[in-house]
């Protein structure tokens, strides 16, 4: 008998400006890789997921470029991306190195959780202004 509800996350999707200059941030400098690309000429779109392993085991991000070059603004309820990273600091320091401009530098949170723990995060852009919140693992 199969499940009648979800039971995984596949992507969220996120619409981009420029495909090539969103890979160039999602995949070199975030260090995600391409997983497949599909274009759609009929409808006018190209969809890319990235991310960081097998889509069958990780949830991923699906840049959507359409063709005619819409321009998009973002709402006010979307929040940000959260990536895990080992080394916060180094890869923040790298990111700056490639151009990369930090909303937030790396360290703790102001507010602790219940149990009085504070994560180290650090906050960016991706290149069409959405957040992108980096974590470091624990």
């Amino acid at each position: 008998m199969t499940n009648p509800t979800p039971n995984r996350i596949l992507h969220s999707m996120i619409r981009v400006s420029d495909l090539e200059t969103s890979l160039d941030f999602y995949c070199n400098k975030l260090g995600m890789d391409e997983m497949r690309r599909e274009i759609y000429e009929q409808g006018g779109f190209t969809l890319s997921f990235v991310g960081y392993g097998d889509e069958a085991e990780n949830c991923v991000i699906e840049l959507t470029y359409n063709h005619d070059a819409r321009c998009y603004t973002h709402g006010d309820s979307f929040g940000h991306i959260a990536l895990e990273i080992d080394d916060i600091d180094a890869c923040c320091r790298q990111l700056e190195q490639s151009g990369v401009e930090l909303l937030r530098a790396p360290g703790a949170m102001v507010h602790a959780d219940q149990n009085g723990k504070r994560d180290v995060i650090a906050f960016l852009l991706d290149p069409d202004g959405y957040r992108i919140e980096l974590i470091a693992g624990s």
